[in-house]
């Protein structure tokens, strides 16, 4: 069985009166290459008349953003002419590239009457030879993301890229990121086998896990080591995991607010083009 070498706890980082915990990167775990940046918001509840989410118009280079919207929902606009409001259970996949700005803020509806949220951001690197590629979005309601389940029903797995125990991902991807989101049922179980050069990225959103005999609770990240393919996953009671895996890049990753890239010149240019418009303007 795959070893796990060390437990990351998220740490709290709120945004304002948005609860925020982050287990990646952290004081002990900077990376899971190609896995950068892990944001979980919530899970809390808004009142009406609410300022709803704060991610306001703002530029992204060099990587990906995969957004899980468990609970409420966000409104995306960017600069290419994309929006969509995608609701619980719903999946964002934007694709920066050579550059873009981007909004990710409430609905209007969200904002009036409040409710539940929790969402998960994801940031993804992007190798070199795509760093400069064109920009993409599409967001996905729940109803079309592709599902797996065991034959208990016991647990489900929504496939958003990849590929998981045989079932497509619903996203095309331009590199080999496997991602899912799965619900466990108290006292279920499953088999997962992951390939060995893969890194794998497992955090447990909620509840509490049991992997290859280890306990892994709630807004844990687990860091495994590369021994073996088999993962034995068992929930001592109910719980969500956002499981992936890919091959790691293995670049120099240089961090520059929203950008990633693979130097500090490149970072420094991909500001200055921010700055002079080449990532395009924004209109409200």
């Amino acid at each position: 069985m795959r070893n796990i070498k060390k437990l990351h706890k998220a740490e709290y980082r709120p945004m304002g009166d948005l609860e925020t915990w982050s287990p990646l990167p952290t004081r002990h775990l900077q990376m899971v290459d190609p896995f950068i940046f892990l944001n979980h918001h919530g899970p809390q509840v808004y009142g009406p008349n609410n300022n709803g989410l704060p991610f306001g118009p703002h530029p992204h280079r060099g990587m990906e953003t995969v957004t899980f919207i468990l609970d409420g929902d966000i409104a995306h606009k960017d600069n290419n002419g994309h929006y969509s409001v995608i609701k619980s259970g719903g999946v964002q996949w934007m694709t920066a590239g050579r550059g873009l700005l981007h909004s990710e803020i409430s609905s209007e509806e969200f904002k009036e009457n409040g409710g539940p949220i929790e969402i998960l951001q994801l940031w993804i690197n992007l190798p070199k030879r795509l760093k400069m590629m064109e920009p993409a979005y599409r967001g996905l309601q729940e109803d079309k993301i592709s599902i797996w389940q065991n034959e208990e029903e016991t647990i489900k797995a929504q496939v958003v890229s990849g590929n998981f125990k045989g079932i497509r991902g619903a996203f095309d991807t331009p590199t080999s990121v496997s991602l899912s989101v799965v619900h466990f049922d108290q006292d279920s179980k499953t088999h997962l086998e992951i390939p060995k050069a893969d890194n794998i990225f497992f955090y447990v959103v909620r509840g509490k896990l049991e992997v290859n005999e280890i306990e892994v609770p709630e807004l844990h990240l687990a860091e495994f080591s590369k021994n073996s393919e088999i993962l034995n996953v068992s929930a001592t009671e109910k719980s969500i995991l956002l499981p992936g895996h890919a091959e790691p890049f293995n670049e120099k990753v240089v961090f520059g607010g929203p950008f990633v890239m693979n130097s500090e010149e490149e970072i420094q240019q991909a500001y200055e083009d921010y700055k002079s418009g080449k990532m395009g303007s924004w209109e409200d």
